[in-house]
């Protein structure tokens, strides 16, 4: 795969509101191993596999198994998730798949159970974010492999 757009010949002003989207929502006080797990599990719905390298390292360095990485794409069957991980990845997946139906009560009532509706919004935006940015590394060819730790902290 060769790249096609790389991100240093962008106007950086394009980047700008989806690096402030993601400060917010880092900074909103959101388990941020939980939100790893999110962005993984909808990099891997999406393909892309330049977040799923980044999400990978940054998920490990957090504390997070390579067992709940490999097992994330059947996290249903699995017993290794939380019942508040399991509603946050059936709202990411219902989220990111939006085109096969709308997001249902019996996906949202979940998540009410473990966060408040300020945090669902924080957590929409968060799934939102993360398809932006698979979106964007999938149509720029962004190759994996080069991510560096930390890189975009």
């Amino acid at each position: 795969m060769e790249e096609r757009i790389a991100y240093n010949e962008l106007n950086i002003g394009l980047l700008n509101g989806l690096y402030q989207v993601e400060q917010q929502v880092n900074n909103s006080g959101l388990d941020l191993r939980l939100l790893e797990l999110i962005k993984y599990r909808v990099s891997l719905i999406n393909s892309c596999a330049y977040c799923l390298d980044m999400h990978h390292q940054e998920a490990i360095q957090m504390g997070e198994t390579e067992l709940r990485l490999h097992a994330l794409s059947a996290w249903q069957e699995s017993p290794f998730y939380t019942t508040k991980e399991k509603a946050c990845l059936a709202f990411a997946e219902a989220l990111t798949n939006i085109n096969q139906g709308d997001v249902s009560d019996d996906v949202y009532e979940p998540l009410l159970d473990h966060f408040s509706k300020k945090e669902i919004a924080v957590l929409t935006l968060a799934i939102a974010q993360i398809n932006s940015w698979n979106r964007i590394n999938r149509a720029f060819h962004i190759v994996p492999g080069n991510y560096k730790l930390g890189q975009f902290a």
